[in-house]
């Protein structure tokens, strides 16, 4: 069984942030579950591209409030607390934070090893380059 606490874990080197956002990477690829959890804040009035190339993901809000955008479609769709959306075409989108900092858990398959740093496209390194 693994037993993790968020706040101690913010803690350590499962703390990452970049300018818009931050992520506690609560499971990782060395913990063998074949995904892993993070609990991802993304700041108020924040704007960020990501095209996760060679991952899924899918994302849960907990609170706060935003938005996506599908950059295939154009199509916008609101994000506040209860809401879902799963990138299942590794699709390429923009992300915004609303009015307050919005608070996600997100999961990742294939898992990241917790060294990712996003890549000028958006993506993060296929799991065979991941360190």
């Amino acid at each position: 069984m693994i037993v993790r606490d968020f706040h101690e874990a913010k803690k350590t080197d499962r703390r990452v942030a970049a300018g818009n956002w931050e992520s506690v990477r609560l499971l990782l690829k060395d913990d063998n579950m074949g995904f892993s959890f993070h609990i991802t804040t993304i700041k108020a009035g924040s704007e960020s591209q990501f095209h996760y190339k060679h991952h899924f993901e899918s994302v849960y809000c907990v609170s706060g409030d935003g938005s996506i955008t599908d950059l295939a479609t154009g199509e916008t769709h609101e994000i506040r607390p209860g809401v879902m959306y799963a990138l299942d075409k590794h699709d390429k989108h923009i992300l915004r934070g609303g009015k307050e900092d919005m608070i996600l858990a997100c999961v990742f398959n294939p898992p990241v090893t917790g060294n990712e740093v996003h890549r000028e496209d958006g993506s993060y390194a296929p799991e065979s380059e991941a360190v």
